[in-house]
């Protein structure tokens, strides 16, 4: 099927197959018909508080079906949805929700408390996600069901804007990507332009839907599927045990994972083997993957055909993706890079100066794609550093061979990505900085065979201070990913003559000499 905008996906859907499973559940099957019907009574619901295109709805909550169902229903509304990591404390999330201007708020009943503290902040009313009414607050389910559904769609336009997903800021603020209806669907539509087989789904596919929906990975997944009309199984969080076992007994066929999951579900394995025959399709990425993770992965799955990508919120996810057939179970060159463009997308890297590189020179990535975002909301400074001449530029240092297939090398901004969540060493700084004991900082990644990387901080004193003392004071201002795993005491932070921390020089004793700084 062709669709204009997401709006039309589930209508379609459920008047073609409407007992066609569409999303399975802790042990519930939603079909196509009653996940269309579920989507109107939204929309009505939605439009009886108040909501109309344009304003902003907001989501805090693990992988949920009613994720899915709300989702659908600002797509025909024209309303966008803000889905906010829920990993963040209140503060983060009272940020997000004044900047993003929140009327209403749809919160699961164990985030309630941290819900209505961020809520004060910006007085939105909030829906509890749960089976029973919670607080005062009503069920997502009663709160649908006293509606009559509402097909009236609004006539949405593929420039229109669909989701709103935040990613943090090197200043310390996140800023909300603003993501249009052509743009996702033209992620959705890369894959089939390679005319491979790997992208191609069918009636029979079952989708694995287990990464964060509050990140691309996880909502750009699921778009995918519900475009294809195909079978979801929604895991409330990528829980290791959980995954194989669905994958096991729902008989998976396609799955995206982070390369932490895929260490994870490896070392499960050692002690629980699984029968993971089922998967015909595995795509990874959003951090980088040891080589040895990924040739134990590809014997874990003996079925399935592996495909790293690359890409980001701004960019709705994969732009650059590395094809089976440069999958070598024995290891090769380019399994230790990210790949080629999609037809139609293109990457070139750039020195400072914004003049092009040659091949095998690193310098900065920049992107241009059909699914590169529109701008950050109501930031038209950093929407114009990011967005020159429809480029995207990415921050991240890498370089291009002679076939144009892209390694990456370190990253310009400096972020940190540990277990696929980025991480900018500002946020952390600036918590840090408000400890009395704090005279100057710096935060960085050091290699961690877990996630990739951890955030360690380097600290010089004013004052008498534990790290213990500091990761606990920091556990209470930012999101637990983000507080320092490990810090160190310096007596100066190296500088250049401007003043900038020189962090190259801080992380290389913990990385190997010559060797690319990132995961």
């Amino acid at each position: 099927m062709s669709f204009a905008t997401l709006a039309e996906l589930t209508a379609a859907h459920a008047g073609a197959a409407p007992q066609k499973p569409a999303i399975i559940f802790e042990g519930r099957t939603t079909n196509y018909a009653a996940l269309h019907d579920q989507t109107l009574r939204t929309v009505a619901a939605l439009r009886a508080a108040g909501v109309a295109a344009g304003d902003r709805v907001g989501w805090l909550g693990l992988n949920h079906p009613d994720y899915v169902v709300v989702m659908d229903a600002c797509f025909r509304i024209g309303a966008v949805l803000v889905s906010i990591n829920a990993r963040l404390v209140a503060r983060e999330i009272a940020y997000i929700l004044a900047d993003a201007g929140i009327g209403l708020l749809i919160s699961e009943g164990q985030f309630l408390a941290v819900a209505e503290e961020a809520r004060a902040a910006a007085g939105v009313e909030t829906i509890v996600l749960i089976d029973a009414p919670h607080a005062g607050r009503p069920a997502f389910a009663d709160w649908i069901a006293g509606h009559a559904p509402d097909a009236a769609r609004h006539p949405a336009a593929p420039e229109d804007i669909a989701l709103q997903l935040y990613t943090s800021g090197t200043t310390g603020f996140p800023k909300g990507a603003l993501l249009s209806h052509r743009a996702l669907l033209g992620t959705i539509g890369k894959g089939p332009l390679t005319g491979e087989s790997w992208s191609q789904w069918d009636e029979d596919d079952v989708c694995l839907v287990a990464m964060p929906l509050f990140h691309i990975g996880g909502t750009g997944w699921a778009l995918h599927a519900l475009h294809a009309g195909a079978t979801m199984v929604i895991l409330p969080r990528p829980d290791i045990a959980g995954i194989v076992d669905a994958i096991a007994t729902q008989r998976i066929t396609k799955m995206f994972a982070v390369p932490a999951v895929l260490a994870a579900i490896l070392a499960h394995l050692e002690t629980a083997p699984a029968d993971l025959g089922s998967l015909t399709e595995l795509l990874y990425g959003a951090s980088p993957i040891p080589l040895d993770i990924l040739r134990r992965s590809m014997q874990a799955f003996p079925n399935a055909s592996f495909i790293q990508c690359y890409g980001a919120t701004e960019t709705c996810g994969t732009v650059v993706y590395l094809p089976p057939t440069d999958h070598d179970p024995a290891g090769n060159p380019r399994m230790l890079g990210c790949g080629k463009p999609f037809p139609g997308n293109a990457i070139r890297i750039i020195d400072a100066d914004g003049n092009d590189v040659a091949p095998g020179i690193v310098g900065e990535v920049v992107i241009k794609s059909v699914s590169n975002m529109t701008g950050y909301h109501r930031n038209p400074d950093a929407t114009a550093k990011a967005m020159q001449d429809g480029w995207y530029r990415t921050g991240d240092a890498g370089f291009v061979d002679a076939d144009g297939y892209l390694t990456l090398f370190d990253r310009v901004k400096d972020m940190i990505v540990s277990g696929a969540e980025n991480i900018y060493p500002a946020e952390v700084e600036n918590a840090l900085h408000e400890h009395p004991a704090v005279a100057d900082c710096a935060v960085i990644g050091v290699p961690d065979e877990r996630w990739g990387e951890a955030v360690k901080a380097i600290v010089v004193r004013k004052g008498e201070v534990t790290p213990e003392e500091l990761i606990a004071f920091a556990r209470g201002r930012i999101a637990g990913y983000k507080v320092p795993k490990s810090v160190d005491f310096i007596d100066v932070l190296p500088r250049n003559p401007s003043g900038k921390i020189l962090k190259k020089d801080l992380r290389a004793p913990y990385w190997p000499q010559g060797g690319r700084q990132v995961g």
